[in-house]
């Protein structure tokens, strides 16, 4: 009689489908991720290269040396801000293009988390300005967490007169991305207008806004 032969062999197509398995595992945990990455995109959206990217900037008038205009803006609390109430200080304007400017709103977000970098370079107080409806900027203020004084100059007055509308991809109906640093008399010493043409730079890293300052500053 003879001996019964017992098979060592994997049951035939096991093999074929634990490898379909792994295949829809992998490609389940692929677009969990894909997916999970694109949310973190579109919550914290990171200012791209050519926003980031730009030591190039215009200096438009008035300029240093030259005396800063005088203005009352309405301000997001409710109050009337002039920038005569900062006489003695030394106060950094910020005109940016405003609502429907993302990575504008990441600037000021990114100078009230380096207050220390501002204190060091002697500015006192950081002050906002931009286009549009004072109660749309101040829900855009609320949305992302800011605390800076922020001014509505809705008809553009103040920009006009600062041509801080001058450097932006909107032409004149927009401010572009403008700093301008007013010293503790009212002079102006230091002005940048990196909005213009050809990058349109709406987003400027902090400490290369310092050197930039520091390198054009006059006294």
């Amino acid at each position: 009689m003879g001996s019964t032969k017992t098979s060592t062999s994997p049951v035939k197509g096991t093999s074929r489908r634990s490898g379909l398995w792994f295949v829809v595992a992998a490609g389940v945990i692929a677009a969990v991720v894909g997916l999970f990455l694109i949310y973190q995109g579109s919550v914290n959206p990171k200012p791209t290269n050519a926003e980031a990217a730009s030591t190039v900037y215009d200096v438009g008038s008035p300029g240093p040396g030259e005396a800063a205009p005088d203005f009352a803006l309405p301000s997001t609390d409710g109050s009337t801000v002039n920038l005569s109430d900062y006489s003695g200080e030394s106060t950094l304007l910020y005109f940016h293009e405003g609502l429907g400017c993302q990575p504008c709103w990441d600037q000021i977000r990114d100078l009230e988390m380096a207050p220390s970098v501002l204190q060091k370079a002697g500015i006192d107080s950081l002050v906002t300005i931009t286009s549009g409806p004072v109660d749309l900027i101040a829900q855009k203020m609320a949305d992302d967490g800011l605390e800076s004084v922020a001014l509505a100059d809705t008809d553009l007055d103040v920009s006009r007169r600062y041509e801080a509308n001058k450097y932006g991809m909107m032409g004149d109906s927009r401010n572009g991305h403008t700093f301008i640093l007013v010293g503790p008399d009212g002079t102006i010493q230091w002005r940048a207008d990196y909005g213009g043409t050809p990058n349109y730079t709406m987003y400027v890293p902090v400490q290369q806004l310092m050197k930039d300052l520091e390198a054009g500053r006059v006294s």
